[in-house]
């Protein structure tokens, strides 16, 4: 690379005219997916009547260069996502002078709650009382600001499917969402899921994604602040913002179709 895209001040004419020729191209490849991927995320909001600022895109560069990443700062994109701390950690490490809200969407193994701690300001798979604790000790052994946390609802499992799918029950949801609220460096935002595979709500984002409003409202009620609902990816973002969606979680349609995964 003959230029530095990893500057803290992407975006400027400046930015733009030290591309590379490959580098351009795919400045304004991405510029356009965003732009239709804005349009869908703008439309879904008019029709759900729905301020546009309501919805936050966060942007899933799993299995993508940190370039993309730095590019799409440059397109003016301020969250992205990754769901695998081998690829996160280092992409964040390299774009660590860019302007960037780093959220962590996979399941979370235990061992790699220290990593993960040192870039993401948000944890949305959180699914266990003893990842609770993980995220905890490693957030005050860090003496970093407080981590925001979403309980990932797997939505199937109230029909006894998706046993080994990550996220909890929704019966089990309050006492995780309590949990969170009551350990010291962590922070409730609210709750995810992902559109279930399995059960009487596969196959049916705008039903599932209903549900999940529900659950976000009951846990309202006991902790008013936990305002997040991160549901909808590239299929099913218009329902997913039609059902009350704050953070919509795109990369297909962003990114182009993923290479399978190492």
């Amino acid at each position: 690379m003959t230029n530095d895209i990893y500057g803290p001040f992407p975006g400027s004419t400046e930015f733009v005219a030290a591309l590379t020729e490959g580098q351009r191209a795919r400045y304004e490849e991405l510029g356009t997916n965003l732009d239709v991927v804005e349009r869908r995320i703008a439309d879904a909001c008019a029709a759900a009547g729905r301020a546009r600022d309501e919805v936050t895109l966060v942007v899933v560069t799993k299995t993508y260069p940190a370039e993309d990443t730095a590019l799409l700062a440059g397109l003016g994109v301020t969250d992205v996502a990754e769901n695998r701390d081998q690829d996160a950690a280092p992409k964040a490490e390299q774009c660590r002078n860019l302007p960037l809200d780093w959220h962590f969407v996979g399941q979370l193994q235990t061992n790699k709650v220290r990593s993960v701690v040192r870039y993401a300001n948000h944890v949305h798979s959180v699914d266990r009382l003893r990842l609770v604790g993980s995220l905890s000790a490693a957030v005050l052994k860090a003496e970093r600001p407080e981590l925001g946390c979403l309980v990932q609802v797997a939505l199937d499992k109230a029909y006894g499917e998706g046993e080994h799918r990550a996220g909890v029950a929704p019966e089990d949801v309050a006492q995780l969402a309590d949990a969170i609220a009551d350990t010291p460096g962590l922070r409730l935002d609210g709750v995810m899921t992902v559109a279930p595979l399995t059960g009487p709500l596969a196959g049916d984002p705008a039903r599932a994604f209903d549900r999940l409003a529900e659950i976000a409202t009951a846990v309202r009620a006991d902790h008013p602040a936990a305002t997040m609902v991160s549901a909808g990816m590239s299929g099913d973002l218009e329902q997913a913002i039609a059902a009350g969606a704050t953070h919509v979680r795109v990369g297909t349609a962003v990114l182009g179709v993923r290479s399978p995964l190492r």
